[in-house]
This record gives structure tokens, C-alpha cells and sequence, in this order.
């Protein structure tokens, strides 16, 4: 492993924890939530994404999504890709959605 670098899914989430930005969004009816607010994708920004790829396991394979909104909250929603994703066609469409923040947002929010 390379120094300042993360390599696995849990060294980002704890990463995530220290900085306050560890709310999971949860995926209901074509929305994402969190805090019992309910985010439409005109309300979100993916501001970094994360994929990590099993060594041994093609089934640990997941993306991470790091989500600022509309009103400041910042955090994540994670799926599994491939033959395992925990998400429907929806998900996914909805995810593709959500503009991708600029190369200079993306920097300020290193891990």
C-alpha cells in the first residue's frame, strides 16, 4: 500500500467518519435520503467516486459515491457493481444523473 493512499472500501468510510461526511444516503422510491430528508436528483452533486475491484472475488467489487446537496449535507452511497449490485435499473439511471462536481471541488474534498 502506497502512503496516503487508500486502497480498501473501509479505509475510505473510516476516512469519512473522521471528516463528518459519513451519512449513507438510502435509495426509496427514486429518491435518495438521509436525515429524513428527501434529495431529488436536481439536488445532489457527486463531488468524488471510489471504486474498488476484489483481488480474489469479482463479488466484492463496489463504487462509492461521495454526495454533497443542495444544502450542504455531505456523504456517501455505496453499491455493489456487476451481477451482485444491491440496486435496480433505477438506481443506477438516477446515479448516472447527478452531475459530476469539477476537477477543483473534487481536490478540495481529497480524502
Amino acid at each position: 500500500m502506497q502512503p496516503g493512499k487508500m486502497n480498501t472500501l473501509t479505509e475510505v468510510l473510516n476516512n469519512l467518519k473522521q471528516k463528518k461526511a459519513d451519512t449513507e444516503f438510502e435509495w426509496k422510491e427514486n429518491l435518495l435520503q438521509a436525515q429524513g430528508k428527501k434529495y431529488p436528483v436536481d439536488s445532489l452533486q457527486i463531488i468524488k467516486t471510489y471504486r474498488f475491484e476484489g483481488e480474489s472475488d469479482p463479488d466484492d467489487s463496489a463504487i462509492l459515491y461521495i454526495i454533497k446537496t443542495n444544502d450542504g449535507l455531505v456523504g456517501y452511497t455505496l453499491d455493489a457493481y456487476g451481477a451482485e449490485s444491491n440496486y435496480d435499473e433505477a438506481y443506477d439511471n438516477f446515479i448516472r444523473q447527478i452531475p459530476i462536481a469539477g476537477h477543483d471541488e473534487q481536490l478540495e474534498f481529497e480524502l
